[in-house]
């Protein structure tokens, strides 16, 4: 079987799990982000934007972050080019696969973002991410210096595999993930 077709099964499999997760559970998972944010702002100086995503069905909403501290989206541009935004008080728009995002003149270069908070199917203990397949977080982070930004993937402790997923020449793990459970950093 190809590399396509074990991540498809996988997107299948996680995706189900993820459908049978609660509010509750979702809302954990959601007050340890905002203990790590708040732990890694204490620790570093001069924070600049966290990177969330603007939630799809089912993922952990952390757009609550915006009462304290400064947040950028994506925007998904032609070509799977993801570039982040500050999140202002201007309405936001779609980008091109359809998600709300800032349509500002601007997008935030590596060196303004302190970390990446990342929506997951699943992720393994290799910190290999199972996203949707649009492969828009791995080419981003084929770049060197966005690679060097910490990049966390948010979900919750039923979607983390127990066996190493389906690993791609082009994925790249993360710098670890928090759960309603844990914060594997």
């Amino acid at each position: 079987m190809f590399i396509i077709e074990k991540k498809k099964l996988e997107r299948d499999k996680f995706r189900k799990l993820r459908d049978e997760i609660s509010l509750d559970q979702r809302k954990n998972v959601e007050k340890n982000v905002k203990l790590y944010v708040d732990s890694f702002v204490k620790e570093h100086n001069n924070i600049g934007y966290i990177a969330i995503y603007w939630p799809l069905k089912n993922e952990v909403d952390l757009r609550g972050l915006k009462e304290v501290i400064s947040l950028a989206l994506p925007r998904c541009k032609d070509k799977k080019e993801l570039l982040f935004y500050p999140w202002d008080e201007n309405p936001l728009t779609k980008d091109s696969e359809g998600i709300l995002s800032p349509n500002n003149n601007f997008s935030l270069s590596h060196n303004k973002i302190s970390m990446i908070l990342v929506p997951c199917l699943s992720i393994d203990k290799n910190l290999i991410r199972l996203g949707y397949g649009g492969g828009y977080f791995d080419k981003l982070r084929r770049d060197e210096k966005w690679r060097n930004v910490p990049c966390f993937g948010v979900l919750t402790s039923n979607c983390v595999s127990k066996i190493p997923l389906t690993r791609a020449e082009w994925d790249i793990p993360l710098s670890g993930f928090i759960t309603e459970k844990e914060i594997f950093v």
